[in-house]
């Protein structure tokens, strides 16, 4: 019996990419199936030429049990194909950090998440170089991408940046993730200065309660001076020093350390301008010492939004990362504005070796550092004194790299898109990306009124005993009057708090006694 030369290719050609047809999910059943009627046929063809039915019958059943050899073997090569994926990843933030003997980051729970969906099992190893995929002048490729091409590593799962070189070499799945560039640089040197910017020490709460304690403070000054008869002895003849107009003046004259006359002469008086005194004076040294601090000298500050800013300026550097995609967007667009800032870095060569370089001189203040969104957004979330600016340019993606040709490539693409939909990946994003930015290690923030709570306390027990002794002291007057004029101490205060309380109508009652008199 011979085969006819297509049969043998084919069945061959079958053999060889059998391995990709069951990572690709083909039917093994279906596969046999077709090469077992491929067998039955040719036997069934030399069975009526030349052999009798107990040849063909032997022939048929040793046909069966060689396939169902191949089938086992198959079986075994896949398992084993399965548990030794290798796939290559490099460290860096959130991406993979280390965990122990582990390692944890956001592509690892990517790489968790698709291999659920496709059913593989994988080893996870660094690449050895250290670095992401650069070709040299040879054509010959470093990095994970070259331990892809030379078949050293079956995936790399990094963000690794979807370019035209890279998929000349390998495989690219659909992007996981979407990125740009952009800047990042300290908030000092970003933001230019504002009208109110005076306002910034303290928080709008903060001037709320200033302003509610100002009023407050006002109003015990103007009440107490009515109560007690220290300040106001005789209200029937005698006029109140502080009006309401004045004791807003008082205030405001103690609050800008100026003071305004006449001051009060009655221990409850005393007690609540002593009160408002050391508020003033703490909440002054706050503000100056905040201001200090927010505000650095101003002639080295820049207003830089974007790049066109960064181009037209001379006052601080910027770069990027040596041999990184953002450096030959630069090198290879036809955008003035973009091709005078790739000149100005390789004139100055202003590059650096690596993230943590490139964050480390923009938190210094004196450096502006050029690179991909989504990371520059990290460092943002990790150093609350650097900002990204608003203008992203060149979009691109983050994918993951195979074999070129791989058959795999297409069901991963499918498993991102599915996670993509069903918000995983956002999910992703928001716990790896979370911001541990804490107020008060970067740029002064605007002091909160918690910050004072202290002397906010202090103010309210000041005002509240300056009213409690004026209220005693007019009490204390009551009882004597009491005693002389043979009343009731409850009579008597009543009566005074109604003469002091109302003076508008005692005046005027008093006006029309003394024109009665007159008359008279």
């Amino acid at each position: 019996m011979q085969l006819k030369t297509k049969d043998v290719k084919s069945t061959f050609s079958t053999h060889k990419n059998f391995v990709g047809c069951l990572l690709t999910h083909l039917n093994l059943r279906k596969f046999i199936s077709q090469l077992t009627g491929v067998y039955l046929k040719l036997t069934c063809q030399s069975s009526s030429q030349d052999l009798d039915s107990f040849q063909v019958r032997h022939r048929m059943l040793l046909g069966f049990l060689l396939l169902s050899s191949w089938q086992f073997l198959y079986m075994g090569l896949c398992t084993a194909v399965q548990s030794e994926l290798t796939i290559t990843t490099i460290k860096q933030e959130p991406y993979a950090m280390s965990k122990g003997t582990q390692l944890e980051g956001f592509c690892m729970d990517l790489l968790s998440e698709v291999a659920k969906k496709l059913g593989f099992k994988y080893r996870v190893q660094l690449v050895r170089d250290g670095s992401y995929g650069r070709q040299d002048d040879s054509g010959n490729w470093n990095g994970m991408i070259g331990e892809v091409v030379r078949g050293e590593a079956d995936l790399a799962i990094a963000p690794l940046t979807l370019t035209a070189a890279r998929e000349k070499a390998v495989g690219m799945t659909k992007p996981f993730m979407q990125t740009g560039i952009s800047v990042l640089l300290r908030k000092d040197i970003s933001e230019g200065a504002g009208f109110f910017d005076f306002l910034t020490p303290f928080s709008a709460q903060t001037w709320v309660g200033v302003l509610i304690a100002y009023l407050g403070t006002a109003a015990c000054i103007f009440i107490v001076s009515r109560l007690s008869p220290c300040e106001w002895s005789q209200p029937q003849s005698e006029q109140n020093r502080f009006s309401l107009l004045h004791s807003l003046w008082y205030t405001a004259g103690a609050l800008t350390l100026q003071g305004a006359g006449p001051h009060p002469k009655s221990l409850s008086g005393r007690v609540i301008c002593c009160s408002w005194w050391l508020f003033a004076v703490v909440l002054l040294a706050c503000y100056f010492s905040n201001l200090s601090s927010s505000k650095t000298s101003e002639s080295s500050q820049l207003m830089v939004k974007g790049f066109e800013d960064l181009a037209n300026q001379d006052m601080i550097e910027y770069g990027c990362l040596a041999g990184s995609s953002t450096l030959a967007f630069f090198k290879n667009s036809n955008n003035p504005v973009y091709r005078r800032i790739y000149e100005h870095m390789e004139r100055s060569k202003s590059f650096v070796s690596s993230m943590d370089e490139g964050i480390r001189r923009a938190r210094e203040g004196s450096f502006a550092f050029i690179g991909e969104s989504v990371s520059l957004d990290l460092a943002v979330a990790r150093h609350c004194e650097l900002v990204r600016a608003h203008e992203v340019v060149g979009m691109r993606g983050y994918s993951i790299a195979a074999a070129y040709g791989s058959p795999i490539i297409k069901n991963l693409s499918v498993a991102i898109l599915q996670l993509s939909e069903a918000g995983e990946l956002a999910y992703l994003r928001s716990k790896w990306w979370a911001s541990s930015c804490i107020a008060g290690k970067g740029k002064s923030s605007a002091m909160q009124p918690h910050s004072l709570k202290g002397m906010f306390l202090v103010l309210s027990l000041g005002l509240g005993l300056g009213t409690i002794l004026a209220v005693l002291e007019l009490t204390s007057k009551s009882r004597r009057s009491a005693a002389e004029q043979k009343k009731s101490c409850c009579t008597v205060l009543t009566e005074e708090l109604s003469l002091r309380l109302r003076t508008s109508d005692a005046k005027k009652s008093q006006e029309n006694v003394e024109k009665d008199k007159e008359k008279a």
